[in-house]
């Protein structure tokens, strides 16, 4: 509970906030937005309405009283006719959630695609995490956990099966993907600058550049 309360406070008085820009892909009807809302607002709505386009959130977990990690989430329409919009959207993402659905098999296919999609495609050094959603409906199961973390372990994958509707290991997902981001990478921009490098997310404790913001805090509809 304090944990908790502590995130929905936001930044603690002193410490150092890092922002990242973390995007969500897979299929239609996995459970992505409710996967977000469950962790941005410890809510779970039974019938949502399919995301068009995308949506945006944001939410901050202290991993100790000197860091914080704040994700700028990018939430994508699972739908075949958006497909082709997803790179504008995973551009220059550091970390990705890639979900399936444990009761459709041809979910996890998909979840590979994306995968796939995000090595090839995306930031080199992105982090990625596969979330099998839905794991309150075992008795459904079409996905058994050792096939998906077998798979996982291959492809470098950060790997849970979570639930949004019980919030089983919502927060630890993106807990975990905190702990993974280069946060000594990001300690000392003005060594990184120095060198000509892009450094992976945003010192918040350092003044900002408006005109470099990663993404707009706006509802996406297209």
């Amino acid at each position: 509970m304090a944990a908790r309360q502590q995130q929905q406070q936001g930044t603690p008085a002193q410490g150092k906030t890092y922002q990242f820009k973390l995007v969500l892909l897979g299929e239609s009807a996995v459970g992505k937005s409710s996967l977000v809302m469950r962790f941005v607002k410890d809510h779970f709505d039974e019938y949502r309405e399919s995301t068009i386009g995308a949506a945006f959130l944001a939410q901050t977990i202290s991993l100790d009283d000197n860091t914080t990690v704040k994700f700028e989430i990018w939430d994508t329409a699972g739908q075949e006719r958006y497909k082709s919009l997803a790179p504008m959207y995973y551009r220059n993402a550091n970390c990705a959630v890639v979900v399936y659905d444990i009761t459709q098999a041809a979910s996890l296919e998909k979840a590979k695609a994306w995968v796939n999609e995000l090595q090839r495609q995306a930031d080199p050094n992105i982090v990625i995490a596969l979330a099998g959603n839905k794991c309150d409906l075992d008795s459904r199961r079409a996905v058994e956990t050792e096939t998906a973390q077998e798979y996982a372990d291959e492809a470098g994958l950060l790997f849970f099966e979570t639930s949004a509707k019980s919030a089983h290991n919502v927060t630890q997902l993106f807990t975990s993907i905190a702990k993974k981001m280069p946060l000594d990478q990001l300690a000392d921009q003005s060594r990184n600058k120095t060198k000509g490098l892009n450094p992976r997310g945003v010192d918040l404790s350092r003044p900002a550049n408006p005109n470099n913001c990663a993404c707009k805090k706006s509802l996406i509809v297209l």
